[in-house]
């Protein structure tokens, strides 16, 4: 018997399509295979594969899709980046499009080209030079028992994120404590150097290229307990104030249905995408097995195939 999860119930059906997840392309601790699997064994029909700023887990995706008999989404979670006055961090559009897309190499080397520009090791040494600078051994703030060295992150992912960073900080310096991790690594942090683009940078080609974007979850930062869902994301608040320039930017569908989400601001996002005409979209952010596993979250079979029309 398929396990329901508490949202199932409420919605008086089983969740259909899951379309934000991650594998080890990026972030995730699953292979794409073994992710696509453990779609099909929760009678999940449809996945989106959404690693943060690559496509390399998509090939292998598609294959486990036809092997298991799942639908699997194409898709990438582009990482913008803003430094201003009432927020500096980086939020996250969430791209899909159709597997004929990845048979244009045009398209594929452009998006790439792109969203290289946020991560590599350019930032990756950014990060670490300003954390040695403020939290070093004989700094202002010596939290570190030596300085941190590239290799200690590139030893962990080929496509590091701030997780990357979290689980060196635990397992080779020994820090155990989340709001210690959270002072060297979070946005509000002296060190801190947001990953990403800038929406100007990739408006132009979400537009010419005719990719479906979504909003990830723009509410999540408002999560009133403590959690992975909740990360370092700003409150909802700050998320509607730059609205606007995703909207003019070409976005279509905003996600609504996620582990991060209260009730009360499912309601604010459900009256958002009705005033803006959005597509909602959702899913379960799926990381790993215990912290942020798959299939707790995601859309019915009419939202997907509401979904699909999008996609082009």
């Amino acid at each position: 018997m398929e396990k329901i999860t508490k949202r199932d119930k409420i919605m008086g059906q089983q969740i259909f399509a899951d379309l934000h997840n991650h594998t080890t392309a990026s972030d995730g601790d699953f292979t794409p295979d073994k992710l696509v699997g453990q779609a099909a064994a929760k009678g999940i029909k449809a996945i989106g594969i959404t690693d943060h700023d690559t496509l390399n887990g998509l090939k292998s995706g598609l294959e486990a899709g036809r092997k298991y008999d799942i639908e699997v989404v194409p898709g990438v979670e582009a990482s913008i980046c803003f430094k201003r006055s009432n927020f500096s961090g980086t939020l996250h559009l969430l791209c899909y499009f159709p597997e004929k897309r990845l048979l244009d190499n045009l398209f594929v080397e452009e998006l790439n080209s792109i969203l290289a520009q946020g991560r590599g090791e350019k930032l990756v040494k950014a990060r670490i030079k300003e954390i040695n600078r403020f939290f070093g051994p004989g700094r202002g703030e010596p939290l570190l028992k030596r300085d941190m060295q590239y290799k200690d992150i590139a030893a962990a992912s080929s496509n590091p994120t701030r997780r990357h960073f979290a689980i060196i900080l635990k397992e080779i310096f020994n820090i155990s404590d989340s709001s210690i991790i959270n002072k060297i690594i979070g946005n509000d942090s002296r060190a801190y150097v947001p990953s990403g683009i800038q929406l100007s940078q990739f408006a132009d080609f979400m537009q010419k290229s005719s990719i479906f974007t979504v909003l990830a979850h723009p509410a999540a930062g408002s999560y009133p307990e403590k959690g992975h869902y909740k990360e370092v994301l700003p409150p909802f608040e700050t998320v509607e104030i730059i609205l606007p320039e995703f909207l003019d930017a070409g976005v279509k569908g905003i996600e609504i249905n996620y582990p991060g989400h209260t009730g009360h601001y499912r309601e604010i996002l459900t009256s958002l995408a009705l005033k803006y005409k959005l597509i909602v979209t959702g899913g379960s952010d799926c990381h790993d097995e215990k912290n942020r596993p798959m299939g707790i979250e995601g859309i019915s079979k009419s939202e997907f195939e509401e979904f699909k029309k999008g996609l082009t």
